[in-house]
């Protein structure tokens, strides 16, 4: 009966951290494609993590704990 309680709780921390992730990500892209002209050559850098941020996110959304 623990385990099943453990699981739970790591399953809902697990989906939090996903979506914290993804807004995380999303809310830097947009400030980073909205302020390009100031980043300049370094706004592609920025892009590659955040996206890889969003992605992460998704992941952790999707995934199964057993």
């Amino acid at each position: 009966m623990s385990e099943e309680q453990g699981s739970f709780g790591l399953n809902l921390a697990e989906k939090f951290f996903g979506i914290i992730l993804m807004a995380i990500g999303a809310i830097g892209l947009y400030y980073t494609l909205t302020s390009t002209t100031v980043l300049l050559s370094a706004s592609g850098l920025f892009v590659i993590l955040l996206i890889t941020l969003i992605a992460l996110g998704v992941v952790l959304l999707t995934s199964k704990t057993e």
